[in-house]
């Protein structure tokens, strides 16, 4: 009997992947070792830097730029996490900001470009609110996942050292945040900040009648070595649970 192929594979403790780590179901030929415990910036930062692992939930922004970039590695179209994005756009209260058009000649603040949240929002503000992106002086608090040069046009500058980006936006040292996370001001009820769209379940149900597009993919996705020895079983199992 041919002995298994021993991957590991790094992504978040959802629901839909314990079966696996607790080895209730199993992939054809394959020894899974499933790594749940780190952070999602750790993972993202160690496979796209060093491809640490053998299976890795991913950025599919980043994912595109090491494509293209000849990297070995490739993707299996399983998406493990889904959600909404306009309940991710944040603004300080005092800054005038009331409508998306607001953002235009701003800086606004996120954890850094390439988080595939980030880029979807900034699509849907730019294809359906008509906010361009190049418009918008992008403010970071850390390096990208994937090194590149910004083109021409696009404006990203890093926060001064010593600052925290969830008080600069409560503060009103930015005016706005777009990020992948729920920022500290709108966990704790800081009045300070709220929302851009404070309606946004109903917006994003909208959104919905109008794109039939459910639950945007967070862009955080199953990416692996190439070779169709490992992949084909991994995309099975994973269809056959999702």
């Amino acid at each position: 009997m041919a002995s298994k192929i021993r991957l590991s594979v790094a992504c978040g403790d959802y629901e839909i992947v314990r079966p696996l780590k607790e080895e209730t179901v199993a992939a054809d030929g394959l020894e899974l070792v499933v790594l749940t415990g780190h952070g999602s910036r750790e993972r993202h930062w160690r496979m796209a830097r060093n491809q640490e692992f053998d299976v890795c939930e991913f950025n599919v922004g980043a994912y595109f730029m090491a494509r293209s970039r000849n990297e070995p590695i490739t993707a299996i179209p399983v998406f493990l996490h889904r959600r909404f994005r306009h309940g991710f756009a944040f603004v300080n209260v005092k800054s005038g900001i009331k409508t998306p058009k607001d953002l235009i000649g701003k800086r606004v603040g996120g954890t850094n470009f390439q988080p595939a949240g980030n880029i979807w929002l900034r699509g849907i503000l730019e294809e359906h609110y008509g906010v361009p992106h190049k418009e918008i002086t992008w403010v970071v608090d850390r390096s990208e996942d994937v090194e590149f040069t910004p083109p021409e046009g696009l404006k990203i500058e890093m926060i001064p050292p010593g600052k925290h980006m969830d008080t600069m936006l409560a503060e009103g040292e930015i005016p706005a945040m777009i990020n992948p996370y729920i920022p500290k001001p709108i966990v704790s009820g800081d009045p300070r900040v709220t929302r851009l769209f404070p309606n946004y379940k109903e917006v994003e149900m909208e959104y919905f009648k109008q794109t039939e597009i459910s639950g945007l993919i967070r862009g955080r996705t199953a990416w692996a070595k190439p070779t169709e020895k490992i992949s084909r079983p991994l995309f099975a199992i994973a269809i056959s649970k999702g």
